[in-house]
């Protein structure tokens, strides 16, 4: 589950690292009450106000302005909130921004001595521990400094089971070039940090750039952060925060079902029981010249129902061509599934696009039977390979 700016900050302040001080907005007439409030609280008036959507790059799309006196902080707020905002991570129609966060800027005016740099903290698949990963460019898209200059990003794998020691803090600390206070300041940051990581059962923490200001200050200025879904039943607090409007509907409409979807970008749908499974499938429909339009694991019970509204959610995507269903009976009876087909098929009308179906396991021969025998355009396969020809021949 990701999270706005605001929400990660606040799990970081909750856990002692340093944030800016700032409010949160969804109505424009309140800005005058709680900047009031905010500048006699930290004795600045110039703000920086930031839209609150789940995509990078908001600064490129001008969902990140710097505001130096009230006129221009009503002004700014008033053009970023409600606004529709276009980042390299969002479509071409953007984000309808219903919330924005004013902080308080922490780039002191007047002085330059600043630096800004790069530290996320995720699970190292490889190995299995949990890594930091940081660099010395803050600020920058990370993808083009591992691209351009791969030395510059450092790594640092941390035992789960030990958690971070004191010296590894300061290996980063030594890394980032930092000396004196700066270092001690740097050291507790990534300290609660990985603390931060950790108690949330976070995926990912994201924070770039991390500033160390002026006066020796470490800071976090960004904070993206996902949670990992599996662990939110021992965080109701944090599961109050989910944004559906910044979820893809058709994925938050499978998962109130009990359906595993994630919505990709090709031309064909999947319908399969089991992750394993799906990946073989998606890898099929690649070498056979398609697309994988989504990952959809309809589990252990591919019951009618399951299956007619698995189907629904794969014809919702106007660029699926074709549908392949691939599901081994094991707990599941294959005629079941079949037949399960047949009447969603029937239940929803006429369905334009092909319908492949492999169909294994128990009672296989008896649902090859109900497929073939069906009077409309679906095509029972057996083999992987027999569905790879199948996919293409539909696509040519």
């Amino acid at each position: 589950m990701n999270l706005h700016e605001y929400q990660g900050k606040k799990i970081l302040e909750e856990h002692g690292v340093r944030i800016q001080r700032g409010v949160v907005l969804d109505n424009i007439d309140e800005i005058d009450k709680f900047t009031e409030e905010l500048v006699e609280k930290t004795g600045t008036s110039w703000f920086v106000v930031k839209a609150q959507i789940h995509a990078g790059g908001r600064g490129k799309g001008g969902g990140v302005k710097l505001a130096k006196n009230m006129d221009e902080l009503k002004e700014v707020a008033s053009d970023i909130l409600g606004m529709h905002l276009i980042t390299p991570q969002t479509s071409k129609q953007g984000k309808f921004v219903s919330k924005i966060l004013i902080a308080e800027d922490v780039y002191y005016p007047g002085e330059f001595d600043t630096e800004e740099f790069y530290v996320s903290i995720l699970l190292n698949r490889k190995t299995g521990n949990n890594m930091i990963m940081y660099s010395t460019e803050g600020g920058m898209d990370i993808e083009t400094v591992a691209e351009n200059t791969p030395e510059l990003i450092f790594y640092e794998d941390i035992d789960p089971s030990l958690g971070i020691q004191s010296f590894q803090a300061r290996k980063v600390a030594f890394n980032l070039g930092l000396s004196g206070e700066a270092f001690k300041e740097m050291v507790k940051f990534i300290t609660l940090l990985y603390k931060s990581y950790v108690t949330s059962d976070s995926s990912l923490f994201e924070i770039n750039p991390v500033l160390k200001t002026s006066d020796n200050k470490i800071m976090a200025v960004d904070a993206k952060v996902s949670l990992d879904d599996n662990a939110l039943f021992r965080h109701k607090d944090y599961l109050s925060w989910r944004d559906l409007k910044e979820e893809n509907p058709v994925e938050t409409e499978a998962r109130e079902v009990g359906l595993n979807y994630v919505d990709l970008e090709g031309n064909v749908g999947c319908m399969v029981n089991g992750a394993g499974l799906a990946m073989a499938t998606m890898d099929l429909i690649k070498q056979s010249g398609g697309e994988p339009a989504n990952f959809l694991d309809v589990g252990g019970t591919a019951d009618a129902k399951r299956v007619e509204t698995a189907f629904r959610l794969i014809l919702r995507d106007p660029n699926v061509k074709a549908i392949l269903v691939n599901i081994f009976g094991g707990i599941v009876r294959c005629d079941r599934v079949a037949q399960g087909i047949v009447d969603a098929y029937n239940n929803m009308g006429d369905i334009s696009v092909p319908i492949i179906v492999r169909l294994q396991g128990t009672n296989a021969e008896i649902a090859k039977e109900i497929i073939d025998n069906c009077d409309f355009k679906v095509y029972s396969a057996t083999e992987f390979q027999e569905a790879a020809d199948k996919i293409q021949e539909v696509l040519t």
